[in-house]
């Protein structure tokens, strides 16, 4: 029986463990946390939005930075295959809107949980507090991995699934980069994705808090529109959040490192310019004897009425019935492009995942296995792969996980026929 290591016991580190054990392999999973799947405990707001219920097709439509490398990983172990692992280790699922699936316990707890049943039922030997220095290397081969103190632990294959940048008390702290440098890899820039921006508009003394459930955000550098989706936001004290926004984050990341993007949020999409004139009208007709700041709660929330009014330029206090049909048309046209100026993203520290990583051009798409260096395998964040919001990084690490654990142990089992 082969050995196999796995540095890493996030969401990739035991996916490739669990699927090593299954192949055959003898495994040992390095993780120098105290337990395993640390960052999978705050996903989702510590509900683990562990994948996406969607067609193989939308799977990889959501897929930000190179979706073509994951054809082998996605087809070989899909969304649909992760939900029946994890409901038949335990933990039952639920499908939310927009296909979002999590325990139906909301605990992201029991689904490293299930994981964890698993990788003892398989055998595999778990080490915490267990830190991996340095890849073990020779000629050109991975010989296995140096712990913190220097001692070498031999394996036929390691697969580094060691995260990336983002989170980093939870332990991704770049290892994987490194090591990955060590063996001879390119690793592309590395920047915080699926996170919140910074606008030059200080939206969050009047906004900070307030969410907005159905607008449309567009995204442009200068004319050129780079992000368009519906859904939920949010104003923050620094700028805006949420989930539509920090999926146009992965899109926005490399720009807005040159200069400021404008978002433009449509506050009423679902009524085109001349409906919400029209229904701007009817409101006025109801409520012609009121003043202007007292007319709108049926079109916006409280908070954000005397910002709206701001923006369109009339008074306040001008009663309904004096209202011109050009500053209706005003109050129309602010609602339908509500624009902010993006300056910059927050960083790693709020990121929930990070651009950037290992090349995939160096990587065997079929395996994981690198192309540079024998029985090396790379799988997770740490490779330059990321997705939108709504599960489907999970799944990158899952599906990425099981294809490097199930080639590792087959081809250094292949080897002694």
């Amino acid at each position: 029986m082969k050995k196999i290591a796995v540095i890493g016991g996030g969401a990739a580190g035991m996916a490739a463990s669990i699927a090593a054990a299954q192949s055959g392999g003898a495994v040992t999973l390095y993780e120098k946390n105290e337990k395993l799947g640390k960052k999978i405990y705050i996903t989702g707001k510590g509900r683990c939005n562990v994948t996406n219920d969607c067609d193989i097709a939308e799977l990889f439509e959501s897929v930000v930075t190179n979706p073509r490398f994951l054809y082998s990983a996605f087809y070989g172990f899909t969304n649909r295959d992760m939900m029946e692992f994890l409901e038949e280790n335990g933990c039952p699922l639920k499908t939310e809107r927009g296909g979002r699936v999590f325990p139906v316990s909301d605990k992201a707890s029991d689904v490293t949980a299930a994981l964890t049943r698993c990788l003892k039922k398989m055998g595999v030997q778990i080490c915490l507090h267990a830190e991996i220095k340095d890849l073990w290397l020779e000629n050109g081969k991975v010989c296995g991995v140096i712990r913190s103190d220097g001692k070498k632990e031999e394996a036929d294959a390691v697969i580094v699934a060691t995260g990336g940048l983002s989170y980093p008390t939870t332990g991704s702290t770049g290892d994987g980069y490194r090591f990955a440098g060590n063996a001879g890899h390119g690793v592309t820039e590395l920047l915080p994705a699926l996170v919140p921006f910074e606008t030059k508009e200080d939206v969050g003394k009047d906004l900070q808090g307030l969410a907005l459930k159905n607008v449309e955000a567009v995204l442009r550098d200068g004319k050129k529109e780079i992000f368009r989706e519906f859904g939920e936001m949010l104003f923050t004290h620094y700028g805006v959040s949420g989930p539509i926004l920090l999926s146009a984050s992965s899109y926005a990341a490399k720009r807005i490192k040159k200069g400021p993007l404008l978002l433009s949020l449509d506050l009423k999409p679902a009524l085109t310019m001349d409906q919400l004139e029209a229904r701007i009208q009817r409101d006025f007709d109801a409520a012609k004897n009121r003043q202007f700041k007292n007319s709108l709660g049926g079109l916006y929330p409280s908070r954000l009425i005397p910002v709206i009014i701001e923006r369109c330029g009339v008074s306040p206090e001008k009663p309904v019935n004096a209202i011109t049909r050009e500053e209706r048309k005003r109050l129309a046209e602010t609602t339908k492009n509500f624009t902010l100026t993006l300056t910059g993203l927050r960083g790693f520290n709020e990121a929930i995942i990070t651009q950037g990583g290992v090349q995939v051009k160096e990587i065997n798409p079929s395996t994981m296995e690198s192309k540079k260096t024998e029985g090396l395998y790379f799988a997770g964040e740490v490779l330059d792969l990321d997705a939108v919001t709504g599960g489907f990084n999970l799944q990158i690490a899952w599906s990425t996980g099981v294809l490097a654990g199930r080639t590792a142990a087959a081809d250094v089992l292949s080897n002694t026929y």
